[in-house]
């Protein structure tokens, strides 16, 4: 911490203890030598010519081991392989040198700390702070990966130019560009209706968008109505996912392996992370946007039924708690749920630790071992200290745990949400828990709502999740289960054995199966007793 200011009597305390210590080291005579003073790793990165104006942005140096890779960059299911280094930077002219201290700020350790060794580094400029949610980006700036041989703390490191941008991922780009392509008038509908609530909140012009998968046939029939799903995707998802995700459920409709239904293909990201379709004081009320004012727009403008029994949701992980959060707090405009792998609906496990024990911390448990926040079937892959420290480091925002502060924390005094714990000790803050609770979590608002939506409710919470889930999410639902049991809601919780976060949907070779299961499953619902029919024509 820096101090401000200056005193007399601190001047006097730091030069008695000058004197101390010169004192005490001629006494000692010839033996006693100054302790080894700190070489710091300081690298210099250069603004190429071609940014061709100055540049801004989080400033990454990524370091690690070894010769021959194409980029350096970390990986949060090997937390420990890459160190990483930030600052921020300012109007960088073409041309002009920035020092870099990759000691100052750095994952996992200070890099002066780092051994004698032969390493590789790279420099990646974020300049719109998103590397936490999506990584390198098309505008960013970055380095050629620089080999460093014999490298130490101190060493000559070579100058790191910013001069390219970031190679885009080639099966990405070409799923992407044929799911577009491929987006006809008669598959998907880009919506993107402005919220005038969010619009308020914001101060700008913002937006609700998704893409709107028709039912194969819709345009045959001119009267006919379909049931509605309202999906979204999880952290690290966008529209362009959306689409891609939209697009596979229309084929597996044409195929006749689902029932035809419209499914609404929901964006939550925003440059936080995702907002997950709630109301928040931080990201805005998403959550009334999407039910008085998108919903009853498109509802206008297709042919949806248009009744609560046929809003159906579906979502995974993060998007599969903003399903579940939204049936809870809209019983009344949606008719069921079918949220997959959510994040935590009850606090007592947010994904291990019971933030409301007391002296709760996020690193360690009352053992004093680390809590975990990845694994590979029982391998521990990555502690909640490593994923919580690497991400404080690429940015202050758009990580997945920064974001959820944006959802679920009251505002602080700079106005920036309040962080539910402390990056540096693990330390949980009991009184933005507190507000947690009375808001966010689901298992509580159940619990102490249930006089009033328990009829909307009953027999409406439908949740899959696997036991070997990746972020140990099967826990909460447990608890959320027990909860729901004890008020005799009739959940439907499924438990798939043997299942991670990344395999749950699917069957024998089929990657998607387990939406074939909830489509039917949300036909019944919406079109109870009543069979549904394929579209007579094959693949549409």
């Amino acid at each position: 911490m820096q101090r401000t200011g200056s005193s007399n009597r601190g001047f006097t305390a730091l030069s008695s203890a000058i004197f101390s210590l010169l004192a005490s080291l001629i006494l000692a005579g010839p033996s006693c030598a100054l302790p080894a003073q700190t070489i710091h790793a300081f690298f210099k990165v250069e603004a190429g010519q071609s940014v061709g104006a100055p540049i801004s942005g989080r400033l990454l140096v990524f370091m690690k081991e070894g010769v021959g890779d194409k980029e350096v960059a970390l990986s949060e299911f090997h937390p420990g392989d890459v160190a990483v280094a930030a600052m921020e930077i300012h109007d960088l002219k073409p041309g002009a040198t920035v020092e870099f201290d990759a000691d100052q700020t750095a994952y996992p350790k200070p890099f002066d700390t780092m051994p004698r060794g032969t390493y590789e580094v790279q420099a990646v400029l974020d300049v719109d702070h998103t590397y936490n949610y999506s990584e390198r980006g098309p505008e960013d700036w970055i380095s050629n990966v620089v080999p460093l041989s014999a490298w130490t703390p101190g060493s000559t490191e070579p100058v790191l130019v910013l001069d390219h941008h970031p190679e885009p991922d080639a099966r990405r780009t070409e799923m992407i560009a044929k799911a577009k392509a491929e987006a006809t008038h008669d598959v998907a509908r880009l919506e993107e209706f402005e919220s005038p609530v969010l619009t308020k909140f914001w101060g700008k012009p913002t937006y609700v968008k998704a893409w709107v998968i028709l039912p194969p046939g819709y345009s045959d029939d001119a009267k006919k109505t379909w049931p509605t799903a309202y999906w979204t995707h999880g952290f690290g998802g966008n529209l362009d996912y959306a689409l891609v995700e939209g697009e596979m459920l229309h084929k597996r409709m044409a195929e006749a392996k689902m029932p035809p239904m419209f499914w609404v293909m929901l964006d939550e990201s925003l440059p936080e992370g995702t907002h997950e379709f709630a109301d928040s004081v931080n990201d805005g009320p998403w959550g009334t946007a999407l039910t008085t004012e998108f919903i009853p727009y498109l509802e206008r403008k297709y042919r949806m039924d248009a009744r609560r029994d046929s809003r159906l949701l579906n979502g995974h992980s993060s998007g599969g708690w903003a399903t579940l959060q939204l049936e809870v707090n809209y019983p009344k405009v949606f008719g069921g749920t079918w949220s997959t792998s959510p994040d935590p609906s009850d606090f007592h496990d947010f994904t291990g630790p019971d933030l409301y024990e007391a002296r709760a911390n996020m690193y360690l448990k009352p053992d004093g071992t680390p809590w975990p926040i990845f694994r590979d079937h029982g391998k521990v892959i990555a502690t909640m200290e490593q994923f919580a420290k690497m991400e404080a480091v690429l940015g202050p925002y758009g990580g997945q745990l920064a974001s959820f502060d944006w959802v679920f924390s009251p505002r602080g005094p700079s106005g920036a949400p309040e962080p539910m714990f402390d990056r540096v000790t693990g330390d949980v803050d009991s009184a933005v828990v507190k507000y947690w609770h009375d808001h966010y979590d689901l298992a509580h608002i159940v619990q102490s709502t249930w006089t009033e939506r328990g009829a909307d409710l009953k027999g409406r919470i439908h949740l899959y999740v696997g036991t070997a889930d990746t972020f140990y999410l099967d826990g909460p639902a447990h608890k959320f289960e027990a909860v729901l049991n004890k008020l005799n809601g009739d959940p439907h919780f499924t438990y798939i054995p043997g299942r991670t976060h990344f395999d749950l949907y699917k069957v024998g070779d089929d990657r998607n199966a387990l939406f074939d299961t909830i489509g039917e499953q949300m036909w019944e619902t919406a079109r109870p007793g009543k069979h549904w029919e394929p579209y007579p024509n094959g693949a549409h």
